[in-house]
């Protein structure tokens, strides 16, 4: 058999390895039954250390680089040469240059740290926690969420599941039940995830010393565009520079608030901004100078008419059409599997899954799982992708629908959007399928769609009345759109607090994660982490794929401003012709080609930042001879 001819079965091994991978470790995510949920994370660790003796094969490496000698460039395609040249660089990566003792060093780091990460999530996952409280202690919040609550004798039960904590959070006027339900919630799995956390970080950090590299920040950002820790550090030192003014304005804002509702419900008033105050001052900001009111906001999203307006949107947008299939064999009752093919030829693209609701032992996030790449299958025939949209919205009962917060509405179009990055890539190899892109500009696409959630006529066609049917008034349509810019500050120096956590467990020794947490919450936010906490042990990016990436959700929306502000809001927002452009250069490459490619090939120039730091509610001077300096 001649070297191409073995690499293309390498290629059929290798995907049909990575599709069973995902069938069987899914399920610890979403399956009802916990004995399910405990072999899929067994079978998971598994196939995790298969996984790492497969990308440890010495042997297989040097056929590739043989291969790369030996083969016409022009003879294959640019990429298959991109394919071939990534091989070596992850083989480099794993070390199989080096030594063989010290290959073996870096398979058995590389296998402890993906049992820890696996441990890390299913902790979170199981995490049952729930606090019980009476009415008056719910005070605030609307009788159609108490009367979903589960009773404790003459209490109600609270979870520490999002459709529970953030209205809690958002809406409770009783700072005592605030201040309860958040320290359980940065506390949850604290003493398990705590050691696992450490141990991950000093893994990484010997794995990366065995491989040449100074931090683990240095290994992972060699393989993403920014490159360079230094370039990260002085792109979040900056942004918040430029957001501390703003900050300091809406936190006085803020404080100003919680001082006149202490008057008001006769409570001591101590000066202090606390974690379990943010939350629910920010929301007061929002009724109150924008005045927003979340409660009779949501009776305009039930579940029901916002799925129907979402898929709607992306089918006109992309070009595409979304079939039900009925009778569908899924997990759970609740979910559903929707048929996605292209409008125009009618071929089939794929196929998504959603799973939308709580329940115990589920994952607890919002997130998009791959379940089987997009791809070249050996014989020639493309293999569809198939996605998973898994999240945590209120579940509909019997006696009151689904209504989702307007924050819930953007969740859903940014998840929904990795969704069609997964569906629409058509890259030749599975390792560049789907969202396969530099990791700091993975997000771009997704958070570039939650641009919808704020115009009005995509909130038009989403949103009606649960009782009426009547559309939202345009007067609370337009106080929505013009509260976008309320607590920006304050939300994007958070961001930035989570970054810079993350890049200095990443790039020092010996940091404690709480602490060092705490430090950047007092100095970046001015609010203390709550006595007794870690909010690190809960952080499930750290664990997971985001270690030393979690910049990137910042960095990657510098480009999705640019992108939708200078082409689909100066072009038509639902302009199907700007659609099948993002849909051509941005999500049909998949990974195959460099994300800076792909943007100046949408953009028709280099991406600028003037478009990001505007919707940040900044004062920029447009000046259109000024790249993006990321």
């Amino acid at each position: 058999m001649s070297a191409a001819g073995e690499s293309t079965c390498a290629q059929g091994r290798r995907l049909k390895k990575r599709v069973q991978r995902n069938m069987l470790g899914f399920p610890q995510h979403v399956s009802p039954c916990k004995e399910v949920r405990t072999k899929s994370t067994e079978a998971d660790k598994r196939l995790s250390e298969f996984n790492v003796e497969m990308a440890m094969r010495e042997d297989v490496y040097q056929r590739i680089v043989a291969l790369e000698k030996k083969i016409d460039p022009e003879s294959i395609t640019a990429e298959s040469k991109r394919y071939m040249k990534k091989l070596i660089k992850l083989g480099r990566r794993n070390g199989l240059h080096l030594p063989k003792e010290t290959q073996e060093e870096v398979k058995a780091i590389k296998k402890k740290l993906s049992s820890l990460g696996i441990d890390f999530s299913k902790n979170l996952n199981e995490d049952i926690t729930s606090l019980s409280f009476t009415r008056e202690e719910l005070g605030g919040l609307p009788e159609d969420f108490l009367s979903s609550l589960e009773k404790d004798e003459d209490k109600l039960k609270v979870t520490l599941k999002y459709p529970h904590f953030f209205p809690v959070m958002k809406k409770c006027f009783v700072p005592e039940t605030r201040r309860k339900l958040e320290e359980a919630f940065n506390s949850r799995c604290k003493e398990e995830n705590s050691v696992i956390l450490r141990e991950l970080v000093e893994l990484r950090a010997q794995k990366c010393a065995l491989l040449g590299f100074n931090t683990h920040t240095d290994f992972v950002l060699e393989m993403n565009m920014a490159k360079t820790g230094k370039k990260v550090a002085e792109f979040l030192e900056e942004l918040a520079r430029k957001l501390k003014p703003l900050g300091d304005q809406e936190r006085a804002v803020i404080l100003k608030l919680k001082e006149e509702e202490c008057q008001k419900r006769g409570l001591p008033f101590d000066g202090k901004l606390h974690a379990w105050d943010c939350l629910y001052y920010m929301t007061r900001v929002e009724e109150i100078q924008y005045a927003v009111d979340q409660n009779m906001l949501k009776e305009y999203f039930p579940m029901e008419v916002v799925t129907q307006g979402l898929l709607g949107i992306y089918q006109d947008l992309l070009g595409l059409t979304f079939e039900l299939v009925d009778g569908a064999s899924v997990w759970h009752p609740d979910v559903m599997l929707y048929c996605v093919k292209d409008r125009g030829s009618g071929q089939m693209v794929g196929q998504f899954y959603l799973d939308l609701y709580p329940r115990e032992g589920k994952y607890g996030h919002a997130a998009c799982f791959g379940l089987q790449p997009g791809c070249l299958l050996p014989d020639g025939k493309r293999q569809m992708s198939v996605a998973a949209m898994v999240a945590n919205f209120t579940k509909p009962t019997a006696d009151a629908p689904s209504l989702l917060q307007h924050d819930e509405v953007e969740t859903y179009f940014h998840e929904f959007g990795h969704v069609m990055h997964q569906l629409c890539a058509q890259a030749d190899y599975a390792m560049f399928s789907g969202i396969q892109v530099e990791w700091d500009f993975v997000e771009a696409p997704s958070q570039m769609l939650e641009n919808w959630v704020w115009e009005k006529e995509p909130l038009q066609r989403m949103s009606r009345h649960y009782k009426t049917g009547e559309p939202i008034p345009d007067e609370l349509l337009d106080k929505l759109i013009k509260s976008r810019l309320a607590n920006t500050g304050l939300f994007n120096l958070t961001q930035i607090v989570l970054a810079k956590l993350d890049q200095a467990l990443h790039t020092r020794t010996s940091v404690d994660p709480a602490e060092e947490y705490g430090m950047l919450s007092q100095e970046i936010l001015g609010v203390p982490a709550s006595s007794g906490t870690n909010m690190p042990a809960t952080f499930g990016h750290l664990a997971g794929s985001y270690d030393a990436k979690y910049y990137g959700y910042l960095w990657s929306e510098v480009f999705s401003m640019d992108m939708f502000f200078t082409r689909f809001k100066q072009e038509g927002i639902m302009n199907p012709k700007v659609g099948l452009d993002y849909r051509k250069y941005i999500l049909r490459p998949g990974g195959s080609e460099d994300a800076s490619d792909m943007l100046r090939n949408f953009l028709g120039r280099e991406p600028k930042q003037e478009a990001f730091l505007l919707s940040k509610g900044l004062v920029v001077e447009q000046d259109t001879s000024t790249p993006c300096p990321c």
